[in-house]
């Protein structure tokens, strides 16, 4: 189709003019990819036609998800676990962040649910303007397997707080035993 006879095509390209050839290439993946973004590497890829430059080769990125952040754009999300007396009494907790641990203080009476933001600990933003922020949700675990007198000591904190506290029964389902 190009108006040229090849008599003697080489072994090779078979005259095609060009080899297919599998090529290792170390690839620079910017901070804050997100995943199906793609990078882009200058003349790695098919070669040019009659001599022509070489093309340029994409590669899309897929970013695993992690077990302890949730990304939306370049601000991270994550949880941290606080005890009953922690959130009442207020702590300092050691919070992951994509830089290692932090210091966050959380103020005393704080509630299940409540979002703690930590500037400029996200995800670097690609088209430069700094990072996103870290957002820290804290979530309360209840005690189980008290014993009696940390029992006690609840029901003491509860009437102090004028609470009603259910009692437990003696008997299940209120049965009466047989005789």
């Amino acid at each position: 189709g190009a108006g040229k006879v090849i008599h003697t095509p080489c072994p090779k390209c078979r005259g095609n003019g060009s080899v297919r050839v599998q090529k290792k290439l170390s690839v620079s993946i910017p901070a804050g990819i997100d995943n199906g973004e793609t990078v882009s590497l200058r003349s790695q890829g098919n070669a040019g036609k009659n001599g022509g430059p070489a093309g340029d080769l994409y590669v899309t990125v897929q970013v695993r998800p992690s077990p302890v952040f949730q990304r939306e754009g370049t601000n991270i999300y994550t949880t941290s676990k606080l005890s009953f007396v922690q959130a009442a009494l207020g702590t300092e907790i050691e919070v992951p962040t994509l830089d290692g641990n932090v210091s966050l203080n959380i103020p005393e009476g704080t509630q299940t649910g409540s979002v703690f933001r930590l500037r400029g600990k996200g995800v670097p933003s690609l088209r430069g303007g700094g990072r996103g922020d870290q957002y820290v949700t804290v979530d309360l675990e209840t005690p189980r397997g008290l014993n009696t007198k940390q029992k006690e000591l609840m029901r003491e904190l509860s009437e102090s707080l004028g609470e009603k506290v259910y009692e437990k029964a003696d008997k299940p389902f209120g049965r009466k035993k047989k005789k």
